[in-house]
């Protein structure tokens, strides 16, 4: 089987994450070849191998300029490569592709109303008008596509309430080797940010600046946590830095920054600014307890990574996040810091609750497989290929698709 893997949108962390991860499982497999269209820095990460063949996407598009090339020139180059299925990773699938086709659909702004809502109050119109464009073509890619995949039963439960369509549900990975693989120290400007929080309460957020990550809800928490915790120094720990920067992208960081300063809270902020992935895993073991308020997620990885460090969670009661994180996390309304700093002081006054939420994250993760993932997206890709008459028709019926 040959398959081609239209990488070429995955820029970001959760974009790059899943094409480091997923590229080598693949080739694993001596009867599958895998070609792969992706960025040229990508690209050099891997090395060769006798089933894979590299691509390099045009880079410096935009998202209309990409929307064309993949629609009018991928056609073009998947019948070059003679492929039997794509797989297109960028949450857009072709209209009319020369093979058979399985969406990755992973991007749950894309289909949310309170994102939506988000921008036009902050007078961002060209971003809402963006978002509606990128949303019709989400949405209509679920019906191009043989078959669609979320990262988790929540967002594909509401991809199905979007669309009507079947979505089927394959969980991300986790590697934990490859994650704690980096045994070297964090810079010095970095360990000398995070000694300013010694001997305080560290809560951690992960996460560029970004609306959906609902940082103005953890900022007015922090006020009442102290209230809560007289007794406790308490200090947010961030991977990114509330400043205009190229981290930030089209997000504008102004407006948490101001909130923060009118909170009197903007000393309880350590803004590390972008860890790279291989040393983030010092910046969890230097933390106590994980915190998120976002009011959209597909997968939330950066709960996984908390899980397997032995940190108690406490996030946004999303379905998704109550559905990877169990019983390792303690949940609130999005929008409520109220109850965000009533659940953080139950975890930091109650031991036993901390201790059990902490065995049960590295428990937890043992459920999140990238090799797992990797089989079942093939006995997805094998059984499109059967039904739409292709090399593999006499397999079994391993799973329904849209097809």
């Amino acid at each position: 089987m040959h398959i081609f893997l239209n990488a070429s949108a995955a820029s970001a962390a959760s974009g790059l994450t899943y094409v480091r991860n997923v590229v080598p499982h693949l080739i694993k497999f001596p009867d599958i070849k895998t070609t792969v269209l992706l960025s040229r820095s990508l690209k050099e990460e891997f090395a060769p191998a006798p089933n894979l063949e590299l691509l390099v996407a045009p880079e410096g598009q935009s998202a209309a300029r990409r929307f064309w090339f993949e629609q009018h020139e991928l056609p073009g180059i998947l019948r070059r490569t003679g492929a039997h299925i794509l797989i297109s990773a960028g949450n857009v699938a072709i209209l009319s592709p020369p093979v058979p086709q399985i969406l990755l659909s992973g991007n749950a702004l894309y289909f949310s109303k309170e994102f939506a809502r988000d921008l036009l109050q902050r007078g961002e119109y060209t971003a809402w008008l963006d978002l509606k464009l990128r949303s019709w073509a989400a949405t209509r890619s679920i019906y191009w596509a043989d078959c669609t995949v979320a990262p988790s039963h929540a967002f594909a439960r509401q991809l199905e309430l979007w669309s009507h369509r079947k979505i089927e549900t394959v969980h991300h990975g986790f590697d934990e080797q490859l994650f704690r693989a980096d045994s070297g120290p964090l810079p010095e400007d970095i360990q000398r940010k995070l000694g300013s929080a010694d001997r305080a309460l560290r809560l951690l957020h992960i996460s560029h600046y970004n609306y959906f990550r609902n940082f103005e809800t953890l900022f007015r928490a922090l006020p009442l946590l102290k209230k809560c915790l007289p007794d406790r120094r308490v200090k947010l720990v961030l991977t990114c830095e509330l400043r205009p920067s190229a981290d930030t992208a089209s997000y504008d960081p102004s407006r948490a920054a101001t909130l923060a300063r009118e909170l009197g809270v903007e000393q309880d902020l350590v803004q590390l600014g972008v860890i790279p992935y291989r040393l983030v895993h010092h910046v969890y073991q230097r933390c106590h307890i994980y915190v998120t308020a976002a009011y959209a997620e597909s997968f939330a990885h950066p709960t996984v990574e908390a899980m397997s460090c032995g940190l108690p969670v406490v996030a946004s009661d999303l379905a998704v996040h109550q559905e990877i994180c169990e019983d390792a996390a303690l949940y609130f309304p999005c929008f409520s810091p109220g109850v965000l700093a009533q659940q953080i002081s139950r975890v930091v006054r109650v031991s036993e609750l901390s201790a059990k939420m902490s065995a049960h994250g590295p428990q937890r993760i043992r459920d999140f497989s990238w090799s797992k993932h990797v089989d079942y997206v093939l006995k997805l890709a094998r059984n499109v290929l059967r039904k739409k008459g292709g090399r593999y028709r006499d397999l079994p019926n391993e799973s329904e698709c849209n097809v």
